[in-house]
């Protein structure tokens, strides 16, 4: 028997070996994988995992997330899985015969599609959820637009939380935050804010509608009228003890066929008949609980009814079987997901996330150790090991106290213990550690705040019960720390407060990021999941509980990054690599302090073997949190080294002129002869229906490798004409967002006018011959994927050499300067002191960075240059560039730096020899040079009385001149990019 057969990983690990060799070309879209998708799933993948699509972003799916929706598509769409034992034999046959793994396999709540994804906390998995939801929904549609029922997609989907907290977090997620007026404001949802990564823009209004007119919440799940779908959202207490009293029920119907004739019934048989639902003996006639048992039934009834669901479990650990007796028991949640299941086969899938899927069997004996017996189902593990190498994660510190006073950690009680009264108080133990953790913080607070002010770290504490958090935080408050400063919550909270009181603490709590107080937060369960926030940068754990998944959930709320901008990358990951190596950190950016609990320092044992965990002292000796960060603020008289960077708002009369486009100067499509086309097309055509009216065609035509599903020439031609339109709008919408929907349509050229080229062109032109698209169905040809990248990229340029000629007349122009960022942070280390800048000190990449060095100390040195810049991306983020690609879609880029000298301004690149001549990087370099030709255009006072240019330096170059000791504004003179006549290319200044 192969040795891997037994790893309870297997099947990730084989699925994941499966779907690598699938993926081999993703990226370029040359993978086997698109052929063996929907066109709709192929169109997807190449929006969320395209080079060209993912480069024009400002965020896309990292490595993690990306195997997790690939293993999913391959599971359920490639491989067609029916139930989870027919997935184990597709992909790892072998691993059947180990153990009892067939025999559990064989059960019935394993039989329908059944996956879990093993993400490790705070690597974004509602972000995974919502991209598979949107893939399901897309192809259910464009199947039903065909007329195909395929069972392998629905739109009909059910998200179940863990609790409370987590419910509020799917909420917002999928439609929103409250208001404070009341309602939810859908604009920050999570499919508006990163609408651009989920949805490709043709999709973007039908997914946003099919959200907003689907969405239920748990009290709505069955009576809120929906559309064509519906996405529901509960906690799993509405499908609690559901199980148990369907199964008396049933017990009762099987019982009424032994009842014999003549025998009276007793009462209460009576009642159960006749009434829907009766009160429990505990409680009596509690309308309440009444109620609330009859909503529960509805909703079962009504999920069972549908022909079709698919089930998201957040946070799925919950769903783990109970040990009685030595026997598997579910949890009654699960059973309602099997009864629910009941009858549906594939068309019921059940998609599981969590970070620690296994359930965690006790050893025999005190000192056993227990053992994890993983979900069967796991298809992807990434898990926290992955993440912390990645960076996606805090890394994980064990903060070390060496002793207190003569005794030693190991001897102090950690649990609260009573007095000889009985009453309850904290042991000297838990006080170390409160002690420890506070001192830890306030350090935190006093460095971060050098360098970023609006940081706030906070302190999570976790307690053994309910009774033992009212206790710590009176313990904070006289160890100094005001009132306002703890934040307690516990999880008979909202009970306790009413839904009224609880609706602003609950704010309170998931907006502790942008407030200083509360500064530590207090809890028992309430936030053992589901609490994202990132600026958790210390957990003291009073928990005595030695349950390993408990432990990692409490890690698991301080994971999430705190300091996300590039300028701290480099201190990242020199932290990462000294722990790798079994030092201290250098500093604690990022960093998640434990404070020593003694049960930790075993489960973390195998992380720290992997050096992914490290540890640190008392902090007592001076050494600073944020290690060699410094920051640089504006200098005194400043002003004299600023740059002022004219912004052009509007035109005199507000318009611009153009030139016709003229189509024969257009570049015909030459990559296949169209008769090479016409035979590959009849391989992935599927009719549906096909009518002639008036000759223009009608009927659905499904084309493999096409880019949309339209059903005639003249739809087509619509569609082409908004998508060119759209990808080139001016101004761009907010945050970078490209083709979005809702933006503003590109005006300089009449839909009518554009449409009209686009058909001369497609008839005359495209393919070097008459092409009529009337005839035999040739408007066919167009859908294919090349043609329409070729035909996207042709008039996107040439729309944009049509804008070349500017209107004549006065403009309005505003400035923003480099000292509207008042400080920036770099490390000492990696930095230098200079006197021509705005700031006091200059920094550059720990790694790579030797040109910028190298620059920086030339222009310090050299007396022909009067002032100059490093730009922060981050920070200068008005400064960026938009130039058209050579795919004709709109990118940005920033400039390294920006210099001055007595006659010019330039804005200055550096790269590296070869990377010059890179066609983007040339194309970067036309739209630049544009952009400064439009601005020697203004008048000397809205350009500082200087001429402005592009310089683009190459490594080899500036070396050879430096070593020449030649002047540093004769290389960027030497170095400046040139208006042509006949520019091709349009830059542009975006804020």
């Amino acid at each position: 028997m192969n040795a891997t057969a037994s790893d309870p990983l297997i099947l990730a690990k084989a699925l994941t070996r499966r779907t690598e060799q699938l993926c081999i070309g993703l990226e370029s879209g040359a993978a086997d994988l698109y052929d063996l998708v929907t066109p709709t799933t192929a169109e997807l993948l190449h929006w969320w995992f395209g080079e060209d699509a993912c480069q024009t972003r400002a965020f896309n799916f990292h490595l993690g997330q990306r195997q997790a929706i690939l293993n999913t598509i391959v599971a359920h769409e490639v491989l067609g899985t029916l139930d989870l034992k027919h997935l184990y034999e597709q992909v790892c046959a072998e691993a059947l015969l180990v153990g009892d793994r067939l025999a559990e396999l064989s059960l019935p709540k394993h039989a329908h599609p059944k996956y879990c994804l093993k993400m490790a906390t705070g690597t974004g998995k509602t972000w995974v959820l919502q991209a598979l939801l949107v893939w399901q929904m897309l192809n259910r549609t464009a199947a039903l637009d065909e007329g195909i029922d395929d069972p392998r997609f629905t739109r009909r989907f059910l998200i179940v939380a863990p609790g409370l907290i987590v419910y509020e977090r799917l909420l917002d997620a999928f439609i929103g935050k409250e208001r404070e007026t009341g309602g939810r404001d859908f604009s920050t949802s999570d499919t508006e804010r990163y609408g651009e990564l989920f949805v490709p823009p043709a999709y973007r209004e039908r997914v946003r509608q099919f959200v907003q007119g689907n969405f239920c919440m748990k009290q709505d799940i069955g009576l809120k009228a929906t559309g064509n779908g519906m996405v529901a959202v509960t906690n799993w207490h509405l499908l609690q003890e559901v199980g148990d009293e369907l199964a008396a029920a049933e017990a009762e119907e099987e019982d009424e066929e032994l009842v014999a004739a003549g025998i009276v019934p007793e009462p209460h048989d009576v009642v159960r008949q006749v009434l829907p639902v009766v009160p429990g003996r505990a409680t009596g006639n509690s309308l309440e609980v009444l109620d609330n048992r009859w909503a529960r039934g509805r909703v079962i009834a009504f999920l069972q009814a549908l022909p079709d669901l698919m089930v998201f479990n957040d946070e799925a650990h919950h769903i783990h079987d109970l040990k009685k007796a030595g026997e598997a028991d579910e949890v009654e949640w699960q059973k309602s997901l099997s009864r629910i299941a009941e009858g549906k086969g594939r068309r019921f899938v059940q998609m599981d996330f969590s970070a620690t899927p296994y359930n965690e069997r006790s050893g025999r004996g005190r000192n056993a150790a227990s053992t994890r017996v993983w979900f069967p189902h796991i298809v992807v593990d990434f898990d926290l090991k992955a993440a912390m190498r990645a960076g996606l994660v805090k890394s994980l510190v064990l903060d070390k106290r060496r002793e207190v006073g003569a005794m030693p950690l190991d001897a102090l009680d950690f649990k609260a213990e009573r007095d000889d009264d009985g009453t309850l108080r904290l042991s000297e133990g838990q006080r170390v550690m409160l002690r420890a953790g506070l001192q830890k913080l306030k350090r935190l607070e006093q460095d971060f705040a050098t360098i970023d002010p609006a940081r706030h770290p906070k302190m999570l504490v976790v307690c053994e019960d309910t009774t033992v958090s009212p206790l710590v935080s009176r313990f904070l408050v006289d160890e100094g720390l005001h009132e306002e400063d703890v934040l307690t919550v516990d999880s008979g909270k909202k009970a306790e407060l009413g839904e009224k009181d609880w609706a602003p603490l609950r704010q309170r709590l998931f907006d502790v990021d942008h407030h200083a107080q509360p500064r530590v937060i207090v809890s028992v369960l309430m936030l053992r999941e589901g609490f994202d926030v990132n600026n958790i940068c210390v957990i003291v754990p009073l928990r005595a509980s030695g349950a390993q998944i408990l432990l990692e959930q409490t890690i698991g709320r301080g994971l999430r990054l705190m300091w996300r901008d590039a300028e701290f990358d480099d201190i990242k990951r020199e932290n990462r690599e000294r722990i790798n190596r079994g030092e201290e950190p250098a500093s604690l950016i990022d960093i998640l302090s434990i404070v020593e609990h003694p049960r930790f320092e075993q489960f973390y044992d195998d992380l720290m073997r992997d050096g992914l965990v490290g540890t640190t002292g008392d902090g007592d000796d001076g050494d600073s949190t944020i290690g060699d960060l410094v920051t640089a603020e504006l200098r005194e008289g400043f002003e004299a080294w600023d740059f002022a960077i004219p912004f052009i708002l509007r035109e005199a009369d507000d318009a611009l002129e153009h030139l016709p486009i003229d189509i024969g100067e257009l570049q015909p499509f030459t990559q296949m002869p169209r008769a090479a086309l016409s035979m590959l097309l009849g391989k992935g055509d599927t009719f549906v229906s096909q009518d002639l009216q008036s000759s223009t065609l009608f009927g659905d035509y499904r084309v493999e490798g096409s880019v949309m599903n339209v059903s005639g020439y003249n739809e087509y031609l619509s569609r082409l004409t908004r998508r060119v339109g759209q990808a080139l709008s001016n101004p761009l919408p907010r945050g970078n967002r490209i083709a979005e929907h809702l933006a503003t349509p590109y005006m300089q050229v009449e839909s009518a006018v554009l449409a009209q080229a686009l058909d001369d062109y497609v008839r005359d032109r495209l393919f070097q011959e008459s092409f009529e698209p009337f005839e035999d169905e040739n408007w066919r040809l167009l859908l294919l994927q090349p043609v329409i990248d070729h035909i996207v990229k042709v008039f996107g340029l040439a729309l944009v050499r049509s804008e070349e000629h500017s209107t004549i007349g006065e403009t309005e122009v505003r400035h923003r300067r480099l000292s509207e960022v008042d400080r920036i942070t770099v490390r000492e280390t990696t930095s230098m002191e200079v006197a021509k800048c705005i700031y006091p000190r200059q920094g550059w990449p720990a790694r790579s960075g030797g040109l910028e060095r190298a620059f920086i100390e030339w222009c310090q040195e050299d007396a022909s240059v009067e002032a100059f810049c490093k730009l922060s991306e981050n920070r200068h983020d008005f400064a960026r560039l938009r130039y058209v690609r050579e795919d004709g879609l709109p990118a940005f880029y920033f400039p390294d730096f920006m210099v001055r000298t007595v006659d010019a301004i330039y804005m200055v690149e550096t790269k590296a020899q070869q990377q010059t001549s890179h066609p983007n990087v040339q194309r970067k370099r036309k739209a630049a040079a544009t952009w400064c030709g439009r601005i020697n255009e203004l008048s000397p006072y809205d350009r500082d009385g200087r001429e402005w240019h592009y310089a683009l330096v190459g490594e080899s170059l500036f070396e050879d001149w430096r070593g020449k000791h030649a002047r540093m504004a004769d290389l960027l003179a030497f170095c400046r990019i040139r208006s042509v006549a006949g520019r091709a290319d349009q830059g542009s200044l975006a804020i």
